[in-house]
C-alpha cells in the first residue's frame, strides 16, 4: 500500500525543523506547569482541544472522516499506539526532566525508519542510512548510559513513547490508512469500515 513520495524540498525541510522545535518545547512547557496543571490534566486538555480542531478542519474542508473505506481495525489500533505513547510521555515526565525526555522520544524517526525498512516494500534503507541508524542509536545509548540522577523510570518512559509512537508511523504507512487522508489519520474512526 506504499504511496509517491515526492522529494522534501527547503519548505518541507524549515517545516520539519519548526515542528520538532516545537515539539520539543513542548516537553519544557509540560513540566513548567506541572505544578499548577497535574500531568493528566495537561494531557486530557491537550487530547480535547487537538480533536476538537481537527474535527473542525475537516468539517470547515469537506474532508470524510467517518466514511466506509476498510481502516476502521487499524484507525483504532493507530488512535491506541497513539493514547499509550501520550501516556508514557506525560507519566515519564513526573520522574525526568524536559530534556532527557525530549532526547528520548526523538528516538522515533530511528525506529521508524527501521519499521519501514521492515514493513514496507520501497522503504528499505541504503549503507549510508544504516550508518545514520547506528549514529542515531549510539547518541540515545550515551543519553541513556548516563543517566541523571534518579531518571531511569523516565527515561524508560521516553523510550517506551518512542517505539508507540514510531509503531503508529509504521501502522499508518503498512495499512489502509497509507491512501487516507493525513487529516483522517489524526482521528480514530468509529463507523465500521468496508
Amino acid at each position: 500500500m506504499a504511496q509517491d513520495r515526492k522529494p522534501l524540498d527547503l519548505a518541507a525541510y524549515s517545516l520539519m525543523v519548526l515542528l520538532t522545535a516545537l515539539w520539543g518545547f513542548q516537553q519544557v512547557t509540560i513540566k513548567v506547569i506541572a505544578g499548577d496543571v497535574s500531568l493528566i490534566a495537561q494531557a486530557a486538555i491537550r487530547s480535547i482541544v487537538a480533536t476538537a480542531l481537527v474535527l473542525a478542519w475537516a468539517r470547515l474542508r469537506g474532508i470524510p472522516l467517518f466514511e466506509r473505506d476498510g481502516t476502521l481495525k487499524a484507525g483504532l489500533l493507530a488512535g491506541f499506539l497513539f493514547a499509550v505513547e501520550f501516556v508514557f510521555i506525560y507519566g515519564g515526565l513526573a520522574y525526568t526532566n524536559a530534556s532527557r525526555m525530549v532526547v528520548f522520544i526523538y528516538l522515533t524517526p530511528v525506529l521508524t525508519a527501521l519499521g519501514l525498512h521492515l514493513f514496507v516494500p520501497g522503504e528499505r534503507l541504503h549503507p549510508g542510512q544504516w550508518l545514520g541508524v547506528l549514529v542515531a542509536f549510539a547518541g540515545v545509548a550515551l543519553a541513556f548510559f548516563n543517566p541523571g540522577k534518579g531518571t531511569l523510570i523516565g527515561d524508560l518512559c521516553g523510550i517506551a513513547a518512542a517505539v508507540f509512537w514510531s509503531a503508529t508511523t509504521v501502522l499508518i504507512r503498512a495499512t489502509r490508512l497509507a491512501q487516507a487522508s493525513a487529516t483522517k489519520t489524526l482521528e480514530p474512526t468509529f463507523k465500521e469500515s468496508g
